[in-house]
C-alpha cells in the first residue's frame, strides 16, 4: 500500500499535463475570427447573406443573443482627453500614425481590444485602441497623442477623416441594403460562420473601419 500511494502524486502530475497538453492543443487548433465587411443582401431568419468588400458571397449566422450595434456619424470634437477611441490608419516614416477612420467608443466598452495592431482596412493599416491623453490642433489637422497599457502613439486626424461612434441598434436595422461591419465572426465545427455582434451602418454610412 505504501508503494503504491507513493506513486499517486506523479500519476496525478502526468495526468494534469496531459489534460494541459490537449487544452494548448486544441486552443492553437481553434480558428482565428473572421472580419467581415459589405452589405447585407437577404435576411433569412438569424442568418445573412452578405456581400463582402471583396465581391465574395457569405452567409454568417448571428446567434440568439447577438448585440446590434449602429454605427453613427459624429464630430472630432467629441473626441476629448479622456475618450476611449479607435483609430484606422497608415503609419508615417516619422513613426505617427495618420488617420483615415476614427471611432469613439461608449464609455460601457471603455478598453475593448485596447492595445496597437496591424489592420485588414487597407494594405499596411493598423489599429490603435487606446484612452486620448492629449489632442491639439495642428497644421495638418488634430494631434492626438494617445496611451494604452503598453505604449503610446501619436496620431493625425486630417480634415475630413470620417468619425463614427457606436449606438444600441435594434435588430430592425439588420436588413438588406445595409452596411455591416462584424469584427469577429468564428467558423463553428460545421463551417458556418456565426457572429454574436454585428456592426450596422445607420443612415446609410458605411462603417469606415
Amino acid at each position: 500500500m505504501p508503494k503504491s500511494s507513493s506513486r499517486m502524486p506523479r500519476v496525478l502530475t502526468g495526468a494534469l499535463a496531459a489534460v494541459s497538453i490537449l487544452a494548448t492543443v486544441a486552443w492553437a487548433q481553434q480558428p482565428p475570427p473572421v472580419r467581415i465587411r459589405g452589405t447585407i443582401e437577404a435576411v433569412d431568419g438569424p442568418v445573412l447573406s452578405i456581400k463582402t468588400r471583396e465581391g465574395s458571397d457569405v452567409k454568417v449566422s448571428m446567434t440568439d443573443n447577438a448585440a446590434v450595434f449602429a454605427v453613427v456619424k459624429t464630430e472630432l470634437s467629441q473626441i476629448k482627453e479622456g475618450s476611449y477611441i479607435g483609430v484606422s490608419a497608415m503609419p508615417e516614416p516619422d513613426g505617427t500614425q495618420k488617420a483615415f477612420a476614427v471611432h469613439i467608443f461608449p464609455e460601457n466598452q471603455r478598453g475593448a481590444a485596447e492595445g496597437f495592431r496591424p489592420w485588414d482596412a487597407r494594405a499596411g493599416s493598423t489599429m490603435t485602441n487606446a484612452t486620448v491623453a492629449e489632442t491639439v490642433k495642428g497644421t495638418d489637422g488634430q494631434n492626438i497623442l494617445v496611451k494604452y497599457k503598453d505604449g503610446e502613439k501619436k496620431v493625425v486626424v486630417p480634415p475630413g477623416t470620417p468619425v463614427v461612434t457606436f449606438v444600441t441598434g435594434d435588430k430592425s436595422e439588420v436588413k438588406p441594403g445595409a452596411k455591416i461591419i462584424i469584427f469577429g465572426a468564428v467558423k463553428k465545427d460545421d463551417g458556418v460562420l456565426e457572429a454574436n455582434r454585428v456592426n450596422i451602418g445607420r443612415d446609410g454610412i458605411t462603417p469606415p473601419m
